[in-house]
């Protein structure tokens, strides 16, 4: 099963990469006298290979390293120091592509990542992009210490304890904010219409976060008229899935929402991803098959060369002949997976969009080892919306772009997302 937002794992790891190990080795078998060559081509030893698409000259990289090396007050040639300085050109090498999500894992953030991946962390419940070059919180998840303390997505983090967060990679933040659980950690963030930085200290827990949740609405629940006359039946009412991530489980907990759904005999539904970061790939496409017919495509991956790998629907599509209306609700928060099935079910005219525009995290990240104890996380493919359209660049425009209050209460009358999407639902009933 590939996870978007785990970046491949055990598909990174079956597939172990050699040319960056064999880059580090280059660095150790190169001769010290390289400054003095003419145009010195990069080589690898150890059973590397170089790519044959370019010849790089690399008397510029090793001409510095020597000046450092000859008059640096206090270097030593130590191994230890010397291995930093690989691992500084490897970082290096990866934020030179200026992307976010390609990035180095030296030991000690490998050993982070590699925790998260397992589960097995503390940490304070929220998830983070790249975005106009800040460090930005894309959803605080449900029930976790950021939610608690009133995070929200579209947060910019400046600090993180005594750490300036805004030249950090949006793993190099991670590895700093997870930590034992118990133990605190404090955000210094910049928000929209604050004009003052807000300090928030947070302690890490078990991030537990829950999938799924229903519940049924009518237009009159958003009525600000106390003597409202809108009556509450099947035909005005609502049926709301809210989606919290795409967890493994998150196919079949969402079937059976939908059974709780055909069960109501109500035929207005309203999945509400606001706030989800997504989650795994094969949850999406799962998730899609219900409302397209088979061979129908969710989403393109598409590769550096070109090709394209098409997740196709699994064609469930158990709404084909029962007139169902459906309305999605997005914003911000809502990205990667979130995006995928929001833009599926968009591009075939199976929903309605309403809310604002989502993140725009439509990339996948796949994890290589260099060493035993370092890897490297690197974006290989961009996501497409069956038209054509690529998540990235600028994620999902609604149907409806509507801006909630600061003050709103997810599923009241302050809630002029959902409030729009139940009018719509509804309006002909």
């Amino acid at each position: 099963m590939k996870d978007i937002y785990r970046s491949r794992i055990a598909i990174g790891i079956i597939n172990a990469a050699v040319i960056v190990a064999a880059f580090i080795a280059g660095f150790y078998a190169a001769d010290r006298q390289m400054e003095n060559s003419h145009a010195t081509i990069l080589s690898f030893e150890s059973g590397g290979q170089a790519s044959t698409s370019e010849n790089v000259d690399m008397t510029p990289f090793w001409k510095a390293w020597n000046i450092i090396d000859d008059n640096f007050v206090g270097a030593t040639t130590t191994a230890s120091s010397t291995q930093a300085r690989v691992y500084g050109a490897i970082e290096g090498m990866t934020a030179a592509y200026g992307d976010p999500y390609t990035t180095f894992f030296p030991p000690q953030q490998n050993q982070i990542f590699q925790s998260e991946i397992s589960g097995s962390f503390g940490g304070v419940g929220m998830e983070m992009g790249a975005q106009d070059g800040n460090l930005v919180v894309i959803s605080p998840l449900k029930d976790t210490p950021a939610y608690a303390a009133g995070i929200k997505p579209g947060d910019i983090i400046t600090k993180i304890d005594n750490t300036d967060a805004t030249t950090l990679t949006v793993d190099a933040a991670v590895a700093l904010i997870r930590g034992d659980v118990g133990t605190k950690v404090t955000l210094t963030i910049e928000r929209k219409g604050v004009s003052a930085p807000l300090i928030i200290p947070l302690i890490r827990t078990t991030i537990n976060v829950p999938t799924i949740e229903t519940a049924t609405k009518y237009p009159s629940d958003f009525s600000t008229s106390t003597a409202s006359t809108l009556t509450k039946n099947s035909k005005n009412a609502v049926f709301v899935i809210s989606f919290y991530t795409f967890t493994a489980d998150s196919p079949i907990l969402f079937k059976n929402a939908l059974e709780q759904f055909a069960n109501s005999g109500e035929t207005n539904l309203i999945i509400d991803l606001r706030g989800n970061p997504g989650g795994y790939l094969d949850a999406a496409v799962d998730i899609a098959s219900w409302f397209l017919p088979s061979d129908d495509t969710v989403v393109s991956e598409e590769y550096k060369d070109g090709t394209a790998d098409v997740y196709k629907s699994k064609g469930y599509n158990v709404f084909a002949n029962t007139p169902v209306k459906v309305a999605l609700l997005v914003d911000g928060g809502s990205a990667s997976a979130s995006e995928i099935l929001s833009g599926a079910l968009h591009d075939y005219n199976k929903a309605i969009l309403v809310g604002t525009q989502t993140f725009g995290k439509g990339s996948v990240q796949e994890l290589f080892p260099v060493t035993s104890d370092t890897s490297i996380k690197v974006t290989i493919a961009k996501w497409l919306t069956p038209k054509g359209v690529s998540i990235s660049e600028k994620g999902i425009t609604p149907d409806y772009v509507i801006e909630n209050p600061p003050n709103a209460v997810v599923g009241t009358v302050t809630d002029l997302q959902m409030a729009k999407a139940v009018d719509l639902l509804t309006q002909n009933n």
